[in-house]
């Protein structure tokens, strides 16, 4: 699905103009993303949720040449869980 196809079906489905539902729909990721930029999280009951996960340095391996060892940097990323809901819907 496109990103044009999902602001379709938002719009079909909340009753907003294309207009409205593609700005909603853009306006989600930057809203979320300003959310866990200082470690918080975004939840939607049944869902699922958005959050944070440090990740430790590490050594790593070179796939060009496996023989050389790679240091690679701690790094927060982002997670995201999936609801139940969620999880119960795709079986």
């Amino acid at each position: 699905m496109t990103k044009q196809e999902f602001v379709d079906q938002v719009a079909s489905k909340s009753g907003l103009s294309k207009r409205d539902s593609a700005k909603a729909v853009d306006a989600f990721p930057d809203s979320v993303t300003e959310c866990l930029k200082p470690g918080d999280s975004v939840s939607f009951t049944g869902f699922g949720k958005f959050s944070t996960a440090h990740r430790a340095a590490r050594q790593g391996v070179n796939p060009r040449n496996p023989s050389q060892k790679v240091h690679i940097p701690a790094a927060t990323v982002p997670k995201f869980s999936a609801g139940s809901s969620l999880k119960s819907a795709l079986r």
